[in-house]
């Protein structure tokens, strides 16, 4: 089999590629804890910056 129909969607002349598979060794977070966390980080720089005014 050759090695061309191993490889995924290539565009951008091959710069991007596309795999199918999925990264295994990447840390998994729960969107729900960004999201908390972007809410959290704006409330605490509001709150300083009102303190601070």
């Amino acid at each position: 089999m050759p090695d061309s129909s191993r490889r995924g969607f290539s565009s951008a002349a091959g710069l991007i590629q596309y795999y199918d598979m999925e990264e295994t060794k990447s840390l998994k977070i729960n969107p729900y804890i960004v999201v908390a966390l972007g809410i959290g980080a704006a409330i605490t720089v509001e709150f300083l910056n009102w303190r601070l005014v």
